[in-house]
């Protein structure tokens, strides 16, 4: 793994077959839980109802699969999508284990695809792979996401 550049990578920092462990995990609280099922308006009881999910095969309360699905996106902004021009979109968005109140979760990411844009001069397409574990190591979360990366020279601000 590469170091980091200060201020994000640029699409020339990119390189296929690259592994970049994200360097924040992040405990997931019932607070998390319940205010993102609310601000989503998610109305399943797997998430806010304690009562009912304890009747469940899962015994206790489920996280929003989508809170997942932003918390690992967000762990990778940092080393992956800090000067994105466009995220393009997710694909095989995979949740093999469920996430818990209390759980830890990290990150990493691997490069799958760098290539310069055939449209837009000033930005190259990165596309990869992401997954979360949790602290006993399962897999939580794993999904390919491509986006648009700004090329060094054409950065919105100085690099």
């Amino acid at each position: 793994m590469t170091a980091r550049p200060s201020g994000g990578r640029c699409f020339e920092d990119f390189t296929v077959g690259e592994v970049i462990e994200h360097e924040l995990g992040r405990t997931v609280t019932q607070t998390d839980n319940i205010w993102f099922t609310l601000l989503t308006q998610n109305t399943n009881p797997m998430h806010f109802d304690a009562e009912y999910a304890a009747k469940s095969a899962f015994a206790k309360p489920l996280v929003n699969s989508c809170f997942t699905l932003a918390l690992v996106t967000g762990q990778s902004v940092a080393d992956i999508s800090q000067n994105a021009m466009a995220n393009l979109g997710w694909e095989h968005v995979k949740l093999p284990s469920p996430v818990f109140e209390g759980d830890t979760v990290r990150s990493k990411t691997e490069i799958l695809e760098v290539r310069p844009s055939a449209s837009r001069p000033t930005v190259g397409l990165v596309r990869f792979r992401t997954s979360g574990v949790n602290q006993r190591g399962e897999t939580v979360i794993e999904f390919e996401r491509s986006i648009l990366v700004y090329k060094r020279a054409h950065l919105p601000r100085p690099a």
